[in-house]
């Protein structure tokens, strides 16, 4: 298991590409599973995640052609297909270890009629059921079963009707897995207050590509009208506008200037509106953004809320940032109920974070030292590696293999634009 070093203090100057996103990228992978036709992915991110996504794919048969592989380069291009689906089983031992894996329901019940998936695992940052997933699926005709720790979904002959589901509260997955069900319906189907993150933007924009009918793309209220079947297509995964936050984080808490190359500032409202109220100075142009904090930092006041407000995603970064800003800055986090584990480690490195439920308060400017830290899950990850570079001395973050699922050859990166940062072996 590897470990990261990093000795605080440099000042980052430089330019960052900004890889395909993530959480784009697992939702679009599994349209594969809604065509016979090959379905090209550009600019997909080098993951552990995307990796593992890949592997669960080749379970339903799918086969995939890999290029882009030399060893300088970020992303690559994937093309998928599913000629014949020789299962539509979603094993425990591959579905465990990502949340994400939940995204083959869907695709597999409009395809093939039925569906078994195991319940998923991922990251303990609170509570993520998945009954609204069940709950749409159900009112678009399936049958949903539960057993032995299994979600079994089964069509009516002659296939889904298709037909109207409210969701209750804001669910990004849900809403994913409603659409990729919902358009080999045989009738229409509409969707109301559905998510409208700029990852489901992409995902509509891709099944539209594909023959798809979606109409609302980008609004609350979405609705599908039913095809026989799919193409194929070529598509490019949208920039990660959390990999580009969190280094925009990493560049403002040194001082420092980068420029985030393929970051797209219509994307980042929210996260661009929080770094601003902090102090950053933000200019884009079509091609990306550049990031520059030369003055002393704010205190603020945030809340994080579905889109288009703040991303529950940016809130741990954020708060590594606010540690260095003067003043009591208030954090209030809405989407998940156990999202603070960071603060024991951030505060290993000398911040000053009260949290009660919720709520965090971050008393800056802290003197921030390097220390032996542990990482909890992905984004707390960021924050940790986020503190360590405006830290004085050597920070350790051990259980990067977390980092790896989100971010892209992130010391690369980092190095790129003068961190002092290195990737190790822990024994």
């Amino acid at each position: 298991m590897d470990k990261l070093i990093i000795r605080g203090g440099n000042r980052l100057s430089g330019t960052i590409p900004i890889s395909g996103a993530k959480n784009a990228a697992l939702t679009l992978i599994p349209c594969a599973l809604l065509t016979e036709e090959p379905l090209t992915l550009r600019n997909l991110p080098r993951l552990a995640d995307i990796d593992g996504f890949q592997h669960l794919m080749t379970q339903f048969g799918v086969s995939t052609g890999i290029r882009g592989k030399r060893p300088e380069e970020f992303g690559r291009v994937v093309t998928f297909e599913a000629a014949h689906l020789t299962s539509n089983v979603a094993p425990y031992d591959l579905v465990r270890k990502m949340r994400a894996s939940i995204l083959v329901l869907g695709p597999l019940l409009a395809r093939a009629g039925e569906a078994t998936v195991s319940l998923p695992g991922g990251c303990a940052i609170g509570n993520r059921p998945i009954d609204l997933h069940l709950k749409a699926l159900e009112a678009f005709g399936a049958n949903i079963e539960l057993t032995q720790g299994y979600v079994k979904a089964m069509a009516p002959d002659g296939g889904l009707p298709g037909g109207d589901f409210d969701f209750p509260v804001v669910s990004v997955g849900a809403t994913e897995n409603a659409l990729m069900t919902a358009v080999l319906a045989n009738g229409t189907s509409r969707l109301f207050n559905a998510a409208r993150e700029p990852e489901i933007v992409d995902l509509c924009n891709l099944l539209v590509a594909m023959g798809a009918e979606i109409e609302g793309i980008g609004s609350s209220d979405l609705t599908i009208h039913g095809v026989k079947k799919l193409n194929g297509a070529t598509y490019k995964v949208m920039p990660d506008r959390i990999e580009a936050g969190s280094y925009a984080c990493a560049a403002a808490i040194t001082g420092g200037e980068v420029r985030l190359e393929g970051a797209c500032e219509a994307d980042m409202h929210s996260t661009n509106a929080a770094l601003k109220s902090i102090g950053v100075e933000i200019e884009s142009d079509k091609h990306g953004m550049t990031v520059r904090a030369d003055g002393q930092l704010k205190a603020t006041n945030l809340s994080t809320a579905p889109f288009p407000g703040l991303a529950t995603d940016m809130q741990a970064q954020l708060m590594s940032l606010l540690c260095k800003a003067e003043g009591t800055s208030v954090l209030k986090e809405t989407i998940f109920e156990n999202r603070y584990m960071h603060v024991p480690e951030l505060a290993r490195m000398g911040a000053n974070i009260e949290t009660e439920g919720r709520t965090a308060i971050v008393k800056g400017p802290a003197d921030l030292t390097g220390a032996e830290v542990m990482a909890t899950d992905l984004r707390a990850s960021m924050s940790l590696i986020i503190a360590a570079l405006a830290a004085e001395g050597e920070t350790q973050v051990r259980r990067i293999y977390h980092l790896d699922r989100g971010y892209e050859r992130l010391e690369e990166k980092l190095q790129l634009a003068g961190a002092d940062i290195e990737r190790v072996g822990d024994e």
